[in-house]
């Protein structure tokens, strides 16, 4: 099927690709910045120092880890919008709305109080994306695709802690009505492997018509 391909980023000037670590979620979003030209936000987990010593160590490491990623995203996004971000469409590989995932799941009762406190401030910095998809993805191929990428700390993960973040952002976005959201059920879509895939998900988001669809797709 031949993609007119300005019509998903006229629709979509910005989309956020969102799910839980291993989901493929930045595969998508450069690739979709690539084939559209657009403008590319990543979440650069690399830059942050805390994050290896945070899956050896998780109870002390939490608050600065979640901290450092939530000053990180809010300064990124208030660059964008200072930039007028629709002057060109953006892909973004993150949004401010899921920090508070990580924080409840890892932070105590009097950490995740003051990082409330932090947070509430900065969001007033974010803006809506047009388009959210979540990328849902079961924990066995979470473990898979981790080991397949072998960034050395990630090694560390345990499985229990994917299974919870993997329901916590079950959680979050069954309840996600803030922007047009499309939930892929991207066990059987995996775009970094398959580049067919991409155009597969790009038909589907094409069709969107309401602002929560789904999609169980059938493709490897």
């Amino acid at each position: 099927m031949t993609i007119i391909k300005t019509d998903l980023i006229d629709r979509y000037p910005y989309i956020v690709i969102e799910g839980p670590i291993g989901s493929g979620k930045t595969t998508l979003a450069r690739k979709l910045a690539d084939k559209y030209s657009a403008s590319l936000l990543l979440e650069n987990a690399e830059s942050n120092p805390f994050l290896p010593r945070f899956y050896q160590d998780v109870q002390r490491y939490a608050l600065p880890t979640q901290l450092f990623f939530l000053f990180q995203r809010a300064g990124q996004l208030g660059d964008l919008t200072q930039r007028d971000m629709f002057a060109k469409a953006t892909i973004a590989d993150f949004f401010l709305e899921k920090d508070p995932i990580f924080a409840r799941l890892n932070l105590d009762d009097e950490e995740f109080a003051l990082y409330r406190q932090i947070y509430q401030h900065l969001q007033l910095k974010a803006s809506p994306p047009d388009l959210v998809i979540y990328l849902q993805t079961p924990v066995d191929a979470l473990v898979d695709r981790i080991g397949q990428r072998n960034i050395s700390y990630e090694q560390e993960i345990p499985r229990e802690y994917l299974a919870r973040l993997a329901d916590a952002y079950s959680e979050f976005f069954h309840q996600y009505d803030a922007s047009p959201l499309l939930i892929v059920n991207n066990e059987k879509l995996n775009i970094a492997a398959n580049d067919a895939a991409l155009d597969v998900l790009i038909n589907r988001i094409l069709q969107i018509r309401s602002r929560r669809e789904f999609f169980n797709p059938n493709y490897e």
